[in-house]
């Protein structure tokens, strides 16, 4: 058999790489003559750059950059070899796994480091950038990023304000004379993997505020910011960007992008597929097990899971997903493509327990697993 392993992260515990090389042990214990290709992925979130070093080679670039609440961290992002691309993961500066859960507050938080590391791949002389959304600690509508790359926001007195998610309420004027020179020349193309309007009941605020360290009452609040600031970018830009889908991807970075940036948006793993020539690694492919941390509801939204199975299915393979956690009964496993689904657990543990035993977990079920196929 030649066997595809196509895995994301499991969010805090493994890398995609290593996800995968774990299958790997898993798959090979069990059937060793089969033929296996190990192929990691990633929806345009956590991991991009890496799996992009991955497949495509580059140079990692090392930078200092502000983390959500200012202080000065370690980043780092790829160049592509010939140097005209480079992949940048916002959350490298500007991600939820840089706090603890008790500095959580998006109404504080800044993707400001993300605009330094843009203005970095910029200053190198790079002509396109792909900026991975995901994992963010911010609901700042991007005002973090674009503050770093030379726009200012002033309320209606003229104060310049810390751009940061409690200030988007008070914007009333947004200053473009000092932004970095190369950007108009400069493609950019954001991935994301969720459809997301800027504001709203099912935008940035509401749905992905809580797991930022939103209360309820800073929900309202970002969400009423988000609106005001929604109708002062159409004023400055002339263009609606809130309906987007995906304007509410990190926070609202999705529109941020495209006002500031000018930027494309499109779902992630679709993009990271073709770059990647997922296609030409599938030829002749008898299985594909894929994997992620939670298999649940966002799952049929544009996650890494659905477009696998979206693609295996154009092949005519059938694909198998290792998860951390499943949330979803057999209707919804067949709806999103899957021949079948297991969660690696093997007994009770406190998360934290469970995290480190993701890469045991992984190999154990794979074998198992590929010891039926085996049948």
């Amino acid at each position: 058999m030649k066997i595809v392993i196509a895995a994301d992260s499991f969010k805090d515990a493994l890398p995609a790489p290593q996800v995968c090389a774990a299958i790997a042990d898993g798959v090979r214990k069990a059937m060793p003559k089969a033929e296996i290709v190990i192929f990691p992925l990633t929806d345009g979130g956590d991991g991009l750059a890496e799996v992009f070093s991955h497949h495509l080679g580059g140079d990692a670039v090392q930078m200092q950059a502000y983390d959500p609440l200012g202080r000065e961290i370690q980043c780092t992002y790829i160049l592509s070899a010939n140097g005209e691309k480079a992949f940048i993961e916002m959350a490298q500066a500007s991600g939820l796994q840089r706090l603890s859960l008790e500095e959580r507050n998006p109404m504080l938080t800044s993707s400001y480091g993300t605009g330094q590391m843009i203005a970095h791949a910029l200053d190198s002389g790079v002509q396109h950038i792909l900026l991975g959304l995901g994992g963010s600690a911010t609901n700042d509508a991007g005002i973090g990023m674009a503050a770093a790359l030379g726009f200012e926001f002033h309320t209606a007195q003229g104060k310049e304000l810390l751009p940061r998610g409690e200030s988007l309420l008070a914007i009333e004027r947004i200053g473009a004379e000092n932004i970095h020179p190369a950007l108009a020349n400069t493609r950019f193309d954001a991935l994301c993997d969720v459809k997301n309007p800027l504001y709203g009941h099912t935008g940035a605020a509401y749905v992905f505020g809580p797991q930022k360290g939103a209360s309820a009452a800073m929900v309202e609040r970002l969400d009423e910011g988000l609106k005001h600031f929604a109708g002062l970018l159409q004023q400055t830009f002339e263009q609606d960007f809130a309906s987007v889908p995906g304007a509410g991807a990190a926070g609202g970075l999705g529109a941020g992008c495209l006002a500031f940036l000018k930027a494309q948006l499109f779902p992630g793993i679709e993009a990271v597929m073709n770059l990647t020539n997922f296609d030409a690694a599938l030829e002749g492919a008898d299985l594909i097990i894929t994997g992620e941390g939670r298999l649940d509801g966002q799952t049929l939204g544009g996650k890494l899971i659905r477009g696998i199975c979206a693609r295996a299915t154009q092949h005519g393979i059938p694909t198998i997903a290792l998860c951390g956690t499943i949330d979803a009964d057999q209707p919804f496993i067949d709806l999103i493509g899957l021949k079948a689904a297991f969660a690696i657990g093997r007994k009770l543990q406190i998360f934290d327990d469970a995290l480190a035993s993701t890469e045991e977990n992984l190999r154990f079920t794979a074998e198992q697993v590929m010891k039926v196929v085996s049948l």
